[in-house]
């Protein structure tokens, strides 16, 4: 094995440039929303129902921390940026679907390795999760804490949109066991929010997010997104302060990622929108929100999140990220146990046929590689802001930190970490360069990794 990474065969895609801004001009432009990896070798149709059956049945500690992840795939109205709706909301559609999901739910919460371990984060996402009625979305969460072994702190988000989400459905969420609301609000600007085809104008919203706020009944917390169309530096910074203003326990700010296939994409090539900001304005609309947070003292929880309190944890966000388990419900669903990657039914007559023959809804299931955790470690570092030697060096089982020093080092070079050693622990910190292209470095560490592992390096 080489005792070091050769960088010289490296170009700037996994360098990055050599400039003084390396904030604006780092890397091209970041290409997604998150990193990927591994080489999953797919189970053949005809496997995945017994394999998956075993999998479930395994009861031997020591177990990984545990998250379920519950999918709801409707929505009332698709928002022009996203490239992942599925099915407009009908009531009857909902209803068909939701007895399925309790069905599915039971019969998941039954299976041996469910009931062995307790599950430390629960997250409802979509889709809109909230175009569930209220009774819904109680029996839900009573489900759930009837049926899954809980942490004494899980953390139950409910994902969702304000409009609509009125008292009686708060106090039913509340009333089934929910403690954490994510409400996705991107802009609170009117015009903005109008052309992202969002529900109700900044009033509403601001108005909504300051009541629910202000129960303190659980975590109320919000997703910002910076890049939009009419989204100007001003505007920006309005969204910033009625954030602030609206007592909102926490925020995610995410970058727009132009993904194809989107409504949005549609229409700016037909002159019907504006082009969204270019890669330099939004570096520039992260670093103020970066600054911003720094200087109303809210505490950072990763490069993207922040918390304005001890309640709220972003449990599920930061657990799914790391080695922990995700046990899948729902169409559309996926999740990972027990090596294994699994990835469920999107179209809902397959989902609801299986479901109904109790079998696993899975159209797709996967080994995952023998280098799967190294990603996973790497992913988590580069979102929580620092890699860890020992945690990465421990996965890979092999002084993998310091084989990569070579290109740590060029990334110092270029301004986007920075490497600290105290005693004999060693740490690769992000710089506010590398926090803006942090899935960037990442997908480049992987591919860097991964190409060493295949050519037998470790």
């Amino acid at each position: 094995m080489p005792v070091i990474l050769d960088t010289s065969v490296f170009d700037s895609d996994i360098l990055g440039e050599s400039t003084p801004d390396p904030l604006r001009f780092g890397f091209r432009r970041k290409l997604s929303a998150h990193a990927g990896g591994s080489h999953h070798a797919p189970i053949a149709a005809e496997q995945i129902q017994p394999l998956a059956q075993r999998v479930l049945q395994q009861t031997t500690p020591p177990f990984n921390k545990r998250c379920l992840y519950v999918h709801i795939p409707f929505c009332r109205v698709r928002c022009t940026y996203c490239s992942f709706f599925e099915y407009a909301s009908s009531q009857r559609l909902i209803d068909d679907y939701f007895a399925a999901l309790m069905a599915e739910l039971k019969f998941k919460a039954s299976q041996p390795w469910t009931q062995a371990a307790p599950f430390q984060a629960v997250y409802i996402g979509g889709g809109t999760p909230t175009d569930l009625t209220a009774a819904q979305i109680k029996q839900l969460g009573t489900m759930i804490r009837r049926y899954f072994p809980l942490a004494t702190d899980c953390e139950l988000t409910l994902e969702g949109r304000i409009n609509r989400f009125n008292d009686e459905m708060f106090d039913s969420a509340l009333e089934g066991g929910f403690n954490r609301f994510s409400f996705g609000v991107q802009s609170f600007d009117t015009q903005v929010r109008r052309q992202a085809k969002r529900l109700d104008d900044r009033e509403v919203v601001l108005k909504r997010i300051s009541e629910l706020a202000a129960t303190d009944q659980a975590p109320i917390v919000i997703d910002l997104l910076y890049g939009l169309p009419y989204q100007s530096i001003d505007v920006w910074l309005h969204d910033l302060d009625d954030f602030l203003d609206s007592g909102a326990h926490g925020v995610d700010l995410y970058q727009l990622i132009e993904m194809g296939n989107t409504p949005m994409g549609k229409m700016v090539e037909q002159g019907r929108l504006p082009e969204p900001a270019d890669t330099i304005t939004k570096a520039s609309m992260f670093e103020i929100g970066v600054d911003y947070m720094a200087k109303h003292h809210l505490r950072r929880l990763s490069v993207n999140h922040w918390a304005r309190d001890n309640r709220e944890r972003s449990c599920y966000n930061s657990l799914a990220k790391t080695t922990a388990e995700v046990l899948p419900l729902g169409a559309g669903a996926g999740g990972n146990v027990g090596g294994y990657g699994f990835m469920q039914h999107r179209k809902l007559e397959r989902y609801m046929d299986d479901v109904n023959q109790q079998h696993f809804p899975l159209a797709m299931m996967v080994k995952s590689s023998s280098h799967a955790m190294i990603n996973t470690t790497i992913k988590a570092g580069f979102d929580r802001g620092v890699v860890v030697a020992k945690e990465l060096d421990k996965q890979a089982g092999w002084p993998l930190f310091s084989y990569c020093l070579p290109l740590f080092q060029r990334w110092q070079k270029n301004g986007f970490v920075t490497l600290e050693q105290h005693g004999n622990h060693r740490y690769l910190n992000l710089t506010l360069a590398g926090q803006f292209w942090s899935v960037t470095l990442a997908q480049a560490l992987i591919q860097v990794v991964t190409t060493a592992i295949s050519k037998g390096q470790p």
